[in-house]
């Protein structure tokens, strides 16, 4: 894949447009994450940056690597805006989660 790229001289294209779509994707992760499982997504999140982070280092296909570490990086800015969220959910800015209508909080550290 990568000589084709290469070749093409679009490598930074593809590489770009996936980034752009990566973090596109982790947007409504985090909302929906947040949403329905409150603070707890952040350790799913950090769970997830260390794998793709480890997949970034052992992957020997360069893009794919790349990839890796755009989502690695991706998962571990989650954790800080899942965190925002709660404060957005506070403010009335985002609807509360199914858990949170009911009177209860979805994690033991959402105040």
């Amino acid at each position: 894949m990568s000589e084709f790229l290469t070749e093409w001289h679009i490598m930074g294209l593809a590489v770009g447009l996936a980034t752009f779509l990566i973090i596109g994707l982790f947007h409504p992760l985090v909302i929906k994450g947040y949403y329905y499982f409150g603070l707890r997504c952040r350790t799913w999140f950090a769970v997830a940056g260390a794998v793709f982070l480890a997949a970034c280092v052992l992957v020997k296909e360069p893009i794919l690597s790349i990839l890796a570490g755009v989502t690695s990086f991706s998962c571990f800015w989650s954790i800080l805006e899942v965190t925002q969220q709660a404060e957005r959910v506070r403010k009335g800015w985002f609807p509360k989660g199914p858990a949170q209508k009911n009177g209860k909080t979805p994690s033991k550290d959402t105040k």
